[in-house]
C-alpha cells in the first residue's frame, strides 16, 4: 500500500527548482566533489546530525576524532561519532532497499550504545516534547510488517526518489522501529537512497541544514501526524534539499583553491591528460591559471611532466590518486 501524501504546489516549485540546482551540479563538474570539501561535509554532516540527538562535541573535536587524535569528551559522545564516521564512509556498502541492510546500518551507528543494536524494538514507545505526549508509535509487534510495507514501497513505488526518500523518512520516524537511533537512521537513509541516484548527494550536508532549522523539522513531522499524511514533511525536506544545493553552487570553480582543482582532477582517475583536458574540466579558469595550477602540480609530484611545448602531456602519479 503506498503510503499517502498529496502533491502540492509548494512541492512541484522544490521539484522544479532542485531540478535545475541538480543540472547546474552536473555541468558544472560538482557532483563528486574535491577530497578537501567531501571530508568537511561529511564533519558537518555527522556532527548535525548527532547534535540533534544530544552529543556535545564541537565540529573541531569531530575533525579530530576523523584524524585519529586524541579528543576529550564524554566517551558515549565520543562512540557516537566514532560509529557515524565509519557509517557514513562505508555508506555505498548498504543496499537502501534492503531491510536486512538497513539494520546492519542500524548496528554499525548505534554499537556499544544500545543494548541490542541492529534488532527492531520489543516494547511500545512514545515521543515526549515538553511535558505532552506528541507521538506514540504503532505497537511493537507491527513494527517488522511495517518496516516490510515501507521496503516494498521502495522497491516497486513509481514515485521519483525526490519524494520517496522524503515519505521513507517520514514513515520510518512514525513507525520509530528502534528504540534509539531512528532520527539519525532516518537521515542517514534519505541520505544513501538520494546519493545512489544522484551521487552529489553522498556527501552535501542536509543534516547541517536540518539541524539549522531543527524546529520546522519536528513541526513538519508533527503537521504530517495530525493529518496522517507525509506531505508538509516532504514540503519541508525538499526546501532543505533545494537549499543544500544552491549551498553547493555557491562553492564554483572560481572559489576553488589551485590545490583544490588539483585535488579534484586527479580524483577523476585521469591517467594521462593535456592542458586543455585540464581546462575542459574547469571552464571558468584562463589558460594561464590552468599552467600554473599544472606547474604546482608537477613540483609537488601529483602529476608528471611529458614532452614540451604543444606536444606537452601530464601524467598522474599513482601515488597521488
Amino acid at each position: 500500500m503506498k503510503p499517502p501524501y498529496e502533491i502540492t504546489s509548494r512541492i512541484l516549485h522544490f521539484i522544479s527548482s532542485i531540478s535545475l540546482k541538480l543540472g547546474e551540479v552536473n555541468a558544472n563538474y560538482l557532483q563528486r566533489q574535491s577530497p578537501q570539501l567531501r571530508k568537511q561535509n561529511k564533519i558537518k554532516t555527522v556532527h548535525s546530525s548527532l547534535q540533534m540527538e544530544g552529543n556535545t562535541l564541537t565540529v573541531d573535536q569531530v575533525s579530530a576524532i576523523l584524524e585519529n587524535k586524541r579528543v576529550i569528551g564524554p566517551q558515549k559522545d565520543i562512540l557516537e561519532v566514532m560509529n557515524a564516521l565509519k557509517v557514513y564512509d562505508s555508506l555505498n556498502s548498504f543496499n537502501p532497499y534492503s531491510n536486512k541492510s538497513y539494520l546492519q546500518a542500524h548496528e554499525a551507528l548505534m554499537k556499544g550504545l544500545v543494548e541490542k543494536p541492529g534488532v527492531y524494538r520489543k516494547q511500545g514507545v512514545g515521543i515526549v516534547k515538553g511535558e505532552k505526549l506528541a507521538h506514540v508509535a504503532p505497537p511493537f509487534e507491527n513494527v517488522p510488517f511495517l518496516m516490510r510495507d515501507l521496503f516494498d514501497y521502495l522497491k516497486k513505488g513509481d514515485d521519483m526518489m525526490l519524494i520517496k526518500s522524503c515519505v521513507f523518512h517520514y514513515e520510518m520516524e512514525f513507525i520509530h522501529p528502534f528504540i534509539d537511533g531512528n532520527g539519525r537512521m532516518g537521515r542517514l537513509w534519505q541520505t544513501l537512497l538520494l546519493s545512489r541516484e544522484f551521487p552529489v548527494f553522498e556527501t552535501l550536508p542536509l543534516e547541517t541544514l536540518i539541524h539549522a532549522t531543527q524546529e520546522a523539522y519536528y513541526q513538519a513531522l508533527s503537521a504530517s501526524d495530525k493529518i496522517g499524511k507525509s506531505t508538509p514533511f516532504i514540503e519541508y525536506m525538499l526546501e532543505v534539499i533545494d537549499q543544500a544545493l544552491a549551498n553547493l553552487l555557491q562553492y564554483t570553480n572560481r572559489t576553488m583553491t589551485d590545490m583544490h582543482r588539483l585535488e579534484y582532477f586527479i580524483h577523476l582517475h585521469k591517467s594521462e591528460f593535456s592542458r586543455k583536458d585540464y581546462m575542459q574540466v574547469f571552464k571558468d579558469i584562463s589558460s594561464a591559471t590552468a599552467s600554473r595550477d599544472l606547474i604546482k602540480g608537477t613540483e609537488l609530484n601529483l602529476i608528471q611532466k611529458i614532452g614540451e611545448k604543444n606536444k606537452t602531456r601530464y601524467r598522474v602519479n599513482l601515488s597521488s590518486e
